[in-house]
């Protein structure tokens, strides 16, 4: 039985990849290093010490890891604070969840500056029990180090649990953890996106029963149009 479903963040709460891409973009650029969006996209998800290992190993012979992170993060919230907006579909959602009594947890790569900006600006603080980030972890995603510990902290076995993400590490995480998989098409589209029990566009497409019965999808997934 599914008592608790945990969060990806990027990606899941706000579609902001083209933010992140742009940061990266500029900051790059800052520093003489070249910038591939089609290299750079398996890494999405992953924590900035891996995507800077994988992009621009030459930045961490040059620059501390830490003031690199900080600065492209700023450049990110600088870039998305705009815009920025729930997933199209995600308050009601968490309404449902929250009125059925299922605990919810947010499971982000993200750092905790990052992780607060997008929860305060969205206005969703309020429905998250427990929150499990990048500055909590010791091992990126696709480790499922992030996903287990947000079950810990809803008090939860992993296999109460349900995440929801958008990219293939994390649900790589998030089955390595023991938990069933939801995936948005929202930075990857629906082809490039594998091993997920439903996958939908949006949150418009997703209901409470659906993700209660997740146990039953277990071995045969389940794709939602509109």
């Amino acid at each position: 039985m599914i008592k608790g479903v945990i969060f990806d963040m990027d990606g899941v709460l706000v579609d902001n990849r083209d933010a992140h891409i742009e940061a990266f973009t500029r900051l790059f650029k800052k520093y003489g290093v070249p910038f591939d969006r089609e290299k750079f996209m398996p890494s999405f998800g992953m924590t900035n010490d891996m995507i800077f290992a994988r992009q621009a190993p030459e930045l961490l012979e040059r620059y501390p890891l830490e003031q690199l992170s900080l600065e492209k993060e700023a450049l990110y919230r600088s870039i998305f604070e705009e815009s920025i907006a729930p997933t199209r579909g995600l308050v009601d959602f968490l309404k449902s969840l929250k009125e059925h009594g299922i605990k919810i947890a947010v499971g982000s790569s993200g750092n905790t500056n990052n992780v607060n900006f997008v929860l305060s600006r969205c206005r969703i603080a309020e429905y998250f029990d427990a929150i499990a980030n990048g500055d909590m972890i010791s091992h990126g995603k696709p480790d499922p180090e992030v996903y287990l510990l947000a079950a810990k902290l809803l008090g939860l076995k992993p296999e109460e649990c349900v995440v929801i993400e958008d990219a293939p590490v994390g649900i790589e995480a998030a089955r390595r953890a023991g938990m069933a998989a939801v995936a948005l098409a929202t930075t990857f589209s629906r082809d490039r996106i594998p091993d997920y029990d439903i996958l939908v566009d949006d949150f418009t497409q997703l209901g409470y029963e659906q993700v209660m019965h997740l146990p039953a999808f277990a071995d045969r997934p389940v794709q939602v149009e509109n």
